[in-house]
């Protein structure tokens, strides 16, 4: 959905609406009730919602720790028989 940003002409109040290209223009303004509110010319802008969208799908996906992993895969390392780490028995069996 579009974001539009409108302004009072007579009050200088100044807003971000997200609305539906389809629903009508805004006229009425919210802070002193005169028919001055105008959409204003701005960058576009919109919401992505729902499934399969970049801020839902990998949001935090990057930050997420991943040490379990890593205690895993050494965990399941084959000694390597030559004493210089805990896995290897010889380094059980010499101390």
């Amino acid at each position: 959905m579009p974001i539009y940003e409108y302004r009072c002409s007579s009050c200088g109040f100044q807003k971000e609406y997200l609305r539906k290209i389809t629903d009508p223009l805004l006229s009425s303004c919210p802070e002193c009730g005169k028919e001055a509110f105008q959409k204003m010319l701005t960058a576009a802008g919109f919401q992505l919602k729902g499934s399969g969208w970049y801020a839902t799908d990998f949001k935090g996906a990057a930050s997420k720790p991943q040490p379990e992993k890593k205690e895993v895969a050494k965990a399941e390392a084959p000694a390597c028989d030559a004493g210089a780490c805990a896995a290897c028995p010889v380094a059980e069996s010499g101390s």
